[in-house]
């Protein structure tokens, strides 16, 4: 494989993720031995799938350590082992960590409350998969090269001094809790620079700033473009301010502004 296919894309960072896939390939091709990337998001994972179906690879899978996970590394394996990947052991490549919370801070804690101690720690967000959270703690996925050192040091947080915190097997992990909060927006016209301003509340302008930040993905690709189009079903993430799928137009008012259900994910 031709490394130098790599100087196609533009983004510094894209490249360095396709180079480290292309090593990792090679490596799997000349040592017949599985290799697998650190976690991927969303927008992540749909370059890397568009760099392998360009190059007809086809030895590989994705997995978050349960079926409904957002962030996934990817596992790329021998093609001598075709008839038996599906049974290896994915405990052997993403493990899991729970916290469990003592009953006085119930319900306290939300997603930005385990990542933001993870960063505390020194750890960068690739090695952290999804984080589940429930009333009483929070299951989060790990690298395993992560997991003894956040086992010994989690406790050294304030926040989770007085918690208990154990490695889980992925096949125990708490049931996902998925909230969904039903919204309505009017704008005057279904542009993507309407649409985040409303849901981000902020200005045109504002929103704008966000497009050219590169902190808004329409199906998981980042646009820049704020007179795009949005249609129904296109889920919207703003970083930073959340998640969103345009569920339906309602009708407009007499002065032609759209009425919009939205369901956002909290």
């Amino acid at each position: 494989m031709d490394k130098n296919i790599i100087n196609k894309y533009k983004n510094e960072k894209d490249r360095l993720l396709i180079s480290k896939l292309i090593d990792k390939i090679r490596f799997c091709e000349t040592k017949n031995k599985i290799q697998t990337t650190d976690f991927l998001d969303e927008m992540e994972q749909k370059l890397l799938e568009s760099f392998l179906k360009s190059q007809k690879i086809s030895n590989y899978f994705y997995t978050g350590g349960f079926e409904e996970a957002e962030r996934k590394i990817l596992i790329i394996y021998p093609k001598k082992m075709e008839d038996i990947v599906y049974n290896i052991n994915l405990n052997e490549y993403i493990n899991s960590i729970r916290i469990e919370l003592p009953n006085e801070l119930h319900g306290e804690y939300v997603h930005k409350n385990y990542l933001g101690g993870l960063m505390k720690l020194g750890i960068s967000r690739e090695k952290i998969g999804d984080i589940l959270v429930g009333e009483n703690g929070a299951d989060i996925l790990v690298m395993p090269e992560m997991l003894k050192f956040l086992i010994t040091n989690i406790s050294s947080l304030t926040r989770f001094g007085k918690s208990k915190v154990e490695q889980v097997e992925l096949q125990d992990l708490r049931e996902i809790e998925i909230k969904i909060q039903n919204i309505k927006i009017t704008v005057a016209s279904m542009r993507l620079d309407n649409i985040v301003s409303e849901l981000a509340k902020c200005s045109r302008g504002k929103a704008n700033e966000l497009l050219t930040q590169e902190r808004v993905l329409v199906n998981h690709e980042i646009v820049e473009k704020s007179s795009k189009e949005v249609k129904e079903n296109d889920t919207i993430t703003i970083r930073g301010k959340g998640r969103f799928t345009i569920k339906k137009e309602l009708g407009s008012s007499k002065k032609g502004r759209i009425f919009i259900e939205v369901e956002k994910f909290v």
